[in-house]
């Protein structure tokens, strides 16, 4: 009599936007690797993108931190301030070239899919081919914050605009879906101030959406109260860090159950 030889599923991972809140994502996904999860394919929107990128393309947990903590990312020295008051991300670019020499999907480990929003025709991208940095820059750029960027004959910003939570790309491509979320915010509060009042009306927006998306994941992670960080919050990126594995830590059940152990 043949032993029946278990496999375990398929796991795509879906990883939001949020600003530095995204640094959560490699908390999460640390604990996640230590409950043994190896995702096959990645998608991500923004803050979800970067960190999707980095991971894709082999780097550790423990590298990626580090990589966010040089400063790199958010030294604005590096960027040039156009006339109209915004940032060009251009200084981005060889950040990304740094990382990701070859610059192109095709040479990442892990399938990776990047959301971005066509400014001009009102439409969600998803990007899984061509030109990696130019893709990861379309999906963070924040609209109001840096100019839009010029791409494959239109104008792209933010993917979380239209998409913070982007699982449609990889249903078909996985056997089940770890959705993580990073916005999650308080119901309720006692007060709120004038520079928050932004930041929370856009996620109150995409919260809104949210619903049927989450339906479709085999397990939804959504730290707590992660409304406590600013999108700019880059002072706490160890905290934030500590906080999203800490949480990720105690889903050991949900995990295991999901990969049939």
């Amino acid at each position: 009599m043949s032993e029946t030889v278990l496999t375990k599923p398929k796991i795509g991972i879906v990883l939001s936007g949020g600003g530095a809140r995204g640094i959560a994502h490699l908390g999460i996904l640390k604990a996640l690797e230590e409950f043994g999860v190896q995702p096959t394919i990645i998608s991500g929107t923004s803050a979800g993108a970067i960190a999707g990128a980095f991971y894709a393309k082999g780097f550790s947990i423990k590298e990626i931190l580090a990589i966010v903590k040089s400063g790199k990312f958010f030294n604005f020295s590096s960027i040039l301030i156009k006339k109209q008051g915004v940032f060009s991300m251009k200084g981005f670019e060889n950040i990304y070239k740094q990382y990701f020499p070859k610059n192109v999907f095709s040479d990442l480990k892990i399938p990776l899919y990047v959301t971005a929003t066509d400014i001009m025709k009102g439409e969600v991208v998803h990007f899984s081919t061509g030109n990696l940095s130019m893709s990861l820059m379309a999906s963070s750029c924040i609209p109001v914050v840096f100019q839009p960027i010029a791409y494959k004959g239109t104008y792209f910003v933010d993917g979380g605009v239209l998409d913070n939570f982007p699982i449609d790309p990889i249903l078909n491509k996985c056997d089940k879906v770890i959705g993580i979320y990073v916005n999650s915010i308080k119901k309720e509060v006692e007060a709120i101030h004038m520079n928050d009042i932004l930041d929370r009306s856009f996620h109150l927006a995409l919260n809104n959406n949210l619903g049927p998306k989450i339906k479709k994941c085999a397990l939804f992670i959504e730290p707590p109260d992660m409304s406590q960080y600013g999108i700019f919050d880059l002072k706490k990126i160890e905290e934030i860090f500590e906080y999203g594995y800490q949480y990720g830590r105690t889903l050991e059940k949900e995990v295991k159950a999901l990969l049939g152990e």
